[in-house]
């Protein structure tokens, strides 16, 4: 779908296009009525040298056609080659078309991006359907850490992604606060009390949180209960300091989380699930046995790697095989409580009955195992209706010189969030754990990512864009009348001779940038924000390139003292790459400075 506000992408148009063609190859009879032309694309090729695009019409429509890939092709590069957009078509391999297009479509497209502004780029792919983005949701026993810092930013990135690309998105956050750990929280937190009393606590016994972060819990309880608790037995104050706990760390995860411009708009609670007016997760299991999806039996002794929660006994459990699961799965345990697996269930049940169809949990590396089941899960409550997009991300390396950093004291063993946020900034944190595929172990090294240099992506980008605000300055001592303010500024550009542009490497430039709008939507579709950050780094290094040809070819310099005409073409390019790394780095909520400092 393309956004009736701006004129379509080149890629967008083009395949629109072949489509076109398809179209009139059915009505000739070459194609069947009702061929379903979805599977068509028109995408860059993987070498440059074969053209501006690539289509596989050929490719996918030849069976059904009952004819050749190669002959296809040569009807569909016949028509294809009266296009006035298309300079020339080439028939490669077994039957890819490729096709290079006239210079006036990239023209064409830096004319869009002054047009768009900072709509360009926008999709409506997304049709306004609702998207739960779930990320985060660290247990809420302690401040966050760096590993948590990579799926809090991927995740919002791609709230922010799916946002752009037109989709209504909700970003939640999951609060743990049912478990065992939480109530390991509270005595680690009683402790802590009991110091703040002026009681010696000596060593924190083994299995509870060390670090120092709970001493103004224990101070707060002490301020606001006295003593009173001492003399108490634990299943009367555990309750009490459990739910303190609780709020004073998820209020410090909410500060740890505004320091990198991460906002949540609903934070559930796991255990107003059972709490709360009717408990949801006793409804899901009555829905699921209704469903005949839950069953009384006994579970077969695990295969090799140990089943979760195997016992030998006859127990409740959900029939996950008939969903695509490997084994069916628990939901109540021994002693009658709940597993954390049922609680899942009810909670995504609560997401679907809310309204939401697409649904995109974001999990750290150790949960791998557990997505099946989920999916299974997601199959049988929604009755197929939904789907569950799981993101796992890896683990974070933290270095600094290409050393291992030591832990702090304050969290007792492990790196916060915090720490490396106030030591490098928010925008290095935010791009460079981007930088990298969600699924791929990523070395995050604190001394590297302040460099001054290629080297250091996220100051390669952002410097792109300084730039850019530096040849503006520069300019108006060729073009005088040349505003200040951006939004004049861009109104003055849109009457560039933007033909003017005719250099090769001017004219990959505008590729680049007529590539920005393709870019955001397929990184939505696969829910990989990493694309855009890769996007931005090639762009500004196009850019960065053509900057640093021009000190050695003059006529190619983006000022040209005696031509304002050619000066204010080049400053119409320019201003289509600070567009779009502004927007660009926006999605992925870095800022795009003016100057670099």
């Amino acid at each position: 779908m393309i956004n009736p506000d701006q004129p379509p992408h080149p890629f967008a148009n083009v395949l629109a296009r072949v489509h076109a063609v398809c179209a009139g190859l059915i009505a000739e009879g070459v194609l069947p009525a009702g061929i379903d032309l979805a599977r068509v694309v028109v995408e860059p090729p993987k070498d440059a040298s074969h053209g501006d695009m690539a289509s596989n019409a050929a490719m996918v429509l030849a069976k059904e056609a009952k004819a050749k890939p190669r002959d296809l092709a040569e009807k569909i590069a016949e028509k294809l080659r009266a296009d006035e957009l298309i300079a020339a078509v080439e028939i490669a391999g077994p039957g890819f078309i490729n096709l290079t297009l006239k210079p006036k479509v990239w023209s064409d497209a830096l004319r869009a991006i002054l047009d768009a502004g900072a709509a360009y780029g926008r999709s409506d792919i997304g049709a306004r359907e609702k998207v739960n983005v779930e990320y985060v949701s660290a247990n809420p026993t302690g401040p966050m850490h760096v590993g948590h810092c990579r799926g809090a930013v991927f995740g919002d990135a791609l709230a922010s992604l799916l946002d752009f690309a037109g989709y209504d998105v909700t970003r939640e956050y999951y609060i743990n606060d049912a478990g065992a750990q939480v109530d390991v929280l509270a005595r680690s937190a009683y402790l802590r009390y009991r110091e703040a009393l002026g009681q010696d606590i000596g060593a924190i016994p083994e299995g509870l949180y060390p670090g120092d972060y709970l001493k103004p819990v224990g101070q707060a309880l002490a301020a606001e209960q006295g003593d009173k608790l001492l003399g108490q037995p634990e299943p009367e104050w555990l309750p009490l300091v459990r739910a303190k706990a609780i709020a004073m760390m998820m209020e410090e995860i909410r500060g740890d989380l505004a320091a990198l411009n991460i906002t949540h708009e609903v934070f559930f609670s796991e255990r107003s699930l059972i709490d709360g007016d009717v408990n949801r997760v006793a409804a899901t299991i009555d829905f699921l046995r209704a469903k005949g999806d839950v069953y009384q039996g006994r579970l077969p002794p695990p295969k090799g790697a140990p089943v979760e929660d195997y016992e030998d006994r006859e127990q409740t459990l959900f029939r996950a095989t008939a969903y695509g699961d490997d084994v069916d799965r628990p939901l109540l345990k021994s002693d009658g409580a709940y597993t954390y697996f049922a609680s899942d269930i009810a909670y995504h049940k609560t997401k679907f009955d809310s309204g939401f169809r697409n649904m995109v949990d974001v999990w750290g590396s150790d949960h791998g195992g557990y997505i099946k089941r989920m999916q299974a899960a997601i199959k049988a409550v929604t009755e197929g209706q939904a789907a569950l997009d799981v993101k796992i991300v890896q683990l974070v390396k933290l270095l600094r010189n290409g050393e291992p950093v030591k832990m702090s004291k304050r969290s007792g063993d492990f790196v916060t969030l915090r720490e490396v946020v106030d030591e490098v900034g928010s925008d290095a944190v935010r791009f460079m754990m981007l930088f990298r595929k969600n699924d791929a172990v990523l070395d995050f090294d604190l001394a590297k990512v302040i460099e001054q240099s290629k080297d250091n992506p996220v100051f390669y980008v952002q410097y792109g864009h300084a730039r850019g605000h530096s040849i503006f300055r520069n300019a108006r001592e060729v073009v005088p009348d040349l505003p200040e303010e951006a939004q004049a500024r861009v109104a003055y550009l849109r009457s560039a001779a933007v033909e003017r542009l005719t250099d090769p490497t001017e004219l990959d430039l505008l590729r680049r940038l007529a590539l920005f709008p393709r870019t955001v939507e397929a990184a939505a579709l696969a829910h990989e924000p990493h694309r855009v950050a890769f996007y931005l780094y090639d762009l500004a290094s196009e850019f960065h390139a053509l900057w640093t040809r021009g000190r050695d070819l003059p006529h190619l310099r983006f000022i040209i003292n005696n031509d304002a005409e050619i000066t204010k073409a080049r400053l119409a390019m320019v201003q289509g790459v600070v567009s779009v790394l502004a927007s660009g780095l926006a999605v992925l909520g870095v800022q795009a400075p003016d100057e670099m400092r």
